[in-house]
């Protein structure tokens, strides 16, 4: 799961890859122009109390992968655009960070947002149009031609100013899409990067982008980089009154982290014991004997039963023996859907 973090120069993107994956890239004019990968956990509170109860050698969030590609300006050199797009073909997401200063070097959010999407859509459009050609000149399609009219009902919203991950498909149409690699069907987030009074719901540059994202359908993550860092040089204790004095319960980092596994269709399941404490990444739907295989293949091929509790009703048991005791343990097959937060031992023998 890799996902990039996009954005005009002096942004902010390079700081929050900085927050996110706690690294010490330069940013402003110091920063470089290739782009950056690095590994950022997952905030999940049920791991902690998991702790509590457990007591385990060690904990394991689950992560996520950031790239910080290296910005775009407007109206930036035709090879600078390319580079750009190549590097954002590669990763599953993508995250815009958007400027919310008072800034005249940088238009405003919503512009900023503009052009970024008819940038993505041109490429798209562009990647369409030329699929439907050679579709014309082909022979012997079939009749009807699921490809070709799925490809049309996306030029057709692309050209109207819809992303294409808008455009409903069916099962068969996603299956003869599935070697296209379309920009604006990645799953996006904007971050307003604004400051004490710009973060306010009221101010016209947050209201502004806020109602942007709405009538687009696109995730909007509100936060201060500058605040988050101080956060991030606080003790947990001094965070929690931090953010309690900002009306908050988490950080904007955390806020987005969580928002961008959801965004990629990702859930966690959790192990526990007295080894560790895990956070063990799956994609939503999926089936426990496969979930079995994000542990071990051994698991998954030797897969007899999964012993599972429901996170909340094991937190409000205090303890595993509890839980069984009031009979929140459950044994499931191998066709059980996985839920979010499950508890899983699995059963196995090989």
């Amino acid at each position: 799961m890799r996902t990039a973090l996009v954005g005009l120069p002096l942004s902010g993107k390079t700081t929050l890859y900085n927050l996110l994956t706690r690294s010490d890239l330069p940013t402003g004019a110091m920063a470089r122009p290739e782009a950056h990968v690095g590994a950022a956990d997952v905030p999940d509170q049920r791991l902690s109390v998991l702790a509590e109860m457990f007591h385990p050698k060690k904990v394991t969030p689950a992560k996520v992968e950031y790239v910080d590609i290296p910005g775009v300006r407007v109206g930036g050199a035709a090879q600078e655009a390319r580079r750009f797009l190549a590097d954002i073909r590669e990763v599953d997401a993508l995250v815009h960070v958007l400027q919310g200063f008072a800034n005249p070097d940088l238009p405003d959010p919503i512009a900023a947002a503009e052009a970024l999407d008819l940038e993505l859509a041109v490429a798209d459009l562009d990647v369409v149009e030329r699929r439907l050609e050679r579709i014309s000149h082909e022979k012997k399609r079939p009749q009807p031609d699921v490809e070709r009219e799925a490809l049309e009902r996306i030029a057709n919203d692309l050209g109207e100013g819809r992303r294409a991950g808008a455009t409903a498909l069916s099962d068969d149409e996603e299956q003869a899409l599935r070697g296209f690699t379309l920009l604006t069907q990645k799953p996006l987030i904007l971050v307003f990067n604004g400051d004490e009074e710009t973060i306010q719901p009221d101010h016209p540059l947050h209201a502004g982008i806020a109602g942007y994202a709405d009538q687009r359908g696109v995730p909007l993550v509100t936060m201060s980089l500058q605040l988050e860092r101080e956060i991030q040089e606080l003790e947990p204790e001094e965070q929690a009154a931090f953010l309690g004095d900002l009306g908050l319960q988490e950080s904007g980092v955390a806020r987005l982290s969580q928002g961008v596994y959801r965004g990629l269709g990702r859930i966690s399941f959790l192990t526990a014991g007295s080894d560790e404490v895990r956070a063990w990444t799956v994609r939503r739907g999926i089936a426990a004997k496969a979930a079995a295989g994000a542990i071990h293949s051994d698991i998954e091929r030797g897969f007899i039963r999964a012993e599972v509790c429901a996170y909340p009703d094991l937190a409000a048991a205090g303890s595993l023996a509890k839980a069984r005791e009031l009979g929140h343990l459950r044994l499931e097959g191998k066709e059980y859907v996985v839920q979010d937060g499950d508890v899983i031992n699995f059963r196995f023998a090989v």
